[in-house]
C-alpha cells in the first residue's frame, strides 16, 4: 500500500508511515476532492475503509490519512466510543507522534500541529493557526487571494465561484453575505478567498 501512497505523503515519512500501516487492514481509496471533507473512515465488512482526496498537499494528506486510522484503531478497540472522542483524541495523538519532526512537516506547520494535537478537533478546519498555514499550501496562495480574516466588513469577494459580502464577526466565522441569493452564511476565518475589485 506505502507505494500507492508516494505520490502523496512527504517522502520522509515513508517508513513511519509503512510501520503504522503494517498494524492494520483496511481498503484505501484515494478520490476526487470534495468540498465537505477531506477524508472518512467507514466500518464496512468485512473490511474497513478509508477514502483520503486526492487533492491535499502532502502534509495534509498525510495528517488527514492519520486521523482516519485512529478512527480505525477507536472503532477496533472502543466500537462504542463517540466519533471524536476522548478514546479518538488520544489515539491520533499517539498515532501522530512518530511524525511529528521537521523532516516530515516544515516548520511553520510543525509548531501549529503539535499545538492542535494537544485537544486535536474533529478538523483542522476547527483550528484557525493550523488550518491557515495548510491552507497556504493547499491553495498555493497568490497575490490577489486573501483569508477571509483580512478583510474588511463591505468588503466583496468570491468563495468557490460565488459571490459574498463581509459583515461582521462572530465568534471563530465571519457572518457573509451571498449577493445573488441574499442569503446569509458563516465562513471560517482561514477560508482563502479573492477580492472582487469595485
Amino acid at each position: 500500500m506505502i507505494d500507492k501512497l508516494l505520490p502523496y505523503i512527504p517522502i520522509s515519512s515513508k517508513k513511519a508511515l509503512e510501520q503504522l500501516l503494517n498494524n492494520y487492514t483496511f481498503h484505501l481509496k484515494i478520490v476526487n476532492g470534495r468540498k465537505t471533507k477531506r477524508g472518512d473512515f467507514r466500518a464496512t465488512k468485512p473490511i474497513a475503509s478509508i477514502t483520503i482526496n486526492n487533492n491535499l498537499s502532502k502534509e495534509q494528506f498525510l495528517i488527514t490519512l492519520v486521523h482516519e486510522i485512529a478512527h480505525l484503531d477507536t472503532f477496533i478497540k472502543h466500537p462504542k466510543a463517540k466519533a471524536h472522542g476522548v478514546e479518538w483524541k488520544q489515539n491520533f495523538q499517539r498515532l501522530m507522534l512518530p511524525f511529528l519532526n521537521n523532516h516530515i512537516f516544515r516548520d511553520e506547520i510543525l509548531n501549529p500541529l503539535a499545538k492542535h494535537l494537544i485537544n486535536p478537533k474533529a478538523t483542522t478546519d476547527s483550528d484557525p493557526v493550523l488550518s491557515t498555514k495548510l491552507d497556504q499550501i493547499n491553495s498555493k496562495i497568490d497575490n490577489d487571494k486573501y483569508f477571509i480574516f483580512d478583510l474588511k466588513p463591505g468588503v466583496l469577494f468570491t468563495l468557490n465561484n460565488r459571490k459574498f459580502k463581509i459583515l461582521n464577526k462572530r465568534r471563530t466565522r465571519y457572518e457573509c453575505l451571498e449577493i445573488s441569493t441574499n442569503k446569509k452564511f458563516l465562513v471560517r476565518g482561514s477560508a482563502p478567498v479573492k477580492l472582487i475589485s469595485n
